[in-house]
């Protein structure tokens, strides 16, 4: 079947071509998204792949398979989009309110969480893509190694490729992937699982606050180490009384109340946001490792790039 359809892709069979190529069409885009850390750039260099591939077909020898040659052509693009900048542009978004000095400024601006729900029912890369590095903390993190690294270290410990595997398609040696390798895994955090009661209620409760405008107890949720981050823009506040000033302002100057829906996103327990009957974006509190307190709060203010509300 995969022969008969790979000499009709050859012959410009557009049809037999999706035939080949469908099967591993969400899973393709889960690796984008890991290595580029942005949905709205995965879905580019998701076509970018798919296009590539077509024009690629009649160079294709077939001494690996069809699913590895994909890899190897969207690792290339998405390290060539990376090298080059092709950074879809962020717009920091205005606040109605005067937020507070930031502590620091976040470096990834572009982060946006995976949705739990993409793959649709029956999708059989769904598995794949649910249980294999789309974690919000994990991916985020990654943005921060260098990406021939982050590309090595998703080949092999995320998707089991071979170190032989993972350096034919960096186009390097066997002892040269093996040393990033090395390096990505002794910088990389741990990887979350499936959040255990504790870190769901934790997340629960920061939520029922926040969505009360109840800075105290929101803040008596937090690690002593805490952090808040609103991607696309660049404030970060770190500690108690940093966040508790910026909800502060938040609650006063946005002028009402959000209410909040449970959803999952990017491996963690979130709430979709919405503010005077509008979409405003997601709330992803995630706990530290021990469950004890919320240690870092992503306020996605914008998950699409052609429009939704952009309140803090």
């Amino acid at each position: 079947m995969i022969a008969s359809a790979l000499d009709a892709a050859r012959n410009g069979d557009e049809g037999a071509f999706r035939e080949l190529v469908e099967p591993y069409r969400r899973e393709l885009h889960a690796h984008c998204y890991r290595l580029l850390g942005s949905l709205d750039d995965a879905d580019d260099l998701l076509q970018e792949t798919l296009l590539s591939a077509w024009r690629g077909l009649p160079g294709f020898a077939g001494r690996s398979s069809v699913r590895t040659w994909l890899y190897r052509i969207a690792t290339t693009r998405c390290l060539n989009a990376i090298r080059d900048r092709r950074r879809r542009p962020v717009t920091a978004p205005v606040p109605p309110f005067d937020p507070p000095p930031p502590t620091v400024r976040f470096d990834v601006p572009w982060l946006q969480p995976y949705p739990d729900d993409l793959p649709g029912p029956g999708d059989a890369s769904a598995p794949v893509i649910a249980r294999e590095g789309i974690e919000l903390a994990f991916v985020a993190a990654l943005q921060t190694l260098p990406p021939r690294q982050v590309a090595t270290l998703v080949l092999c410990d995320v998707l089991d490729f071979s170190l032989a595997e993972a350096a034919a398609m960096l186009g390097t040696s066997r002892t040269a992937a093996k040393g990033l390798l090395q390096r990505a895994r002794a910088a990389a955090p741990a990887r979350r699982t499936a959040p255990e009661p504790a870190v769901t209620e934790l997340a629960h409760a920061f939520a029922d606050a926040f969505a009360a405008d109840d800075v105290d107890r929101m803040v008596s949720l937090l690690t002593a180490d805490a952090w808040l981050a609103m991607p696309p823009a660049t404030e970060c506040y770190v500690g108690h009384s940093a966040i508790a000033a910026f909800l502060q302002a938040s609650a006063t100057g946005r002028g009402g109340r959000y209410s909040l829906r449970p959803v999952r996103a990017g491996g963690h327990q979130a709430f979709a946001c919405r503010l005077h009957g509008r979409d405003a974006g997601l709330l992803v509190p995630i706990a530290d490792a021990s469950g004890t307190g919320i240690s870092r709060v992503y306020r996605f203010l914008d998950l699409r790039r052609d429009g939704g509300t952009r309140t803090r």
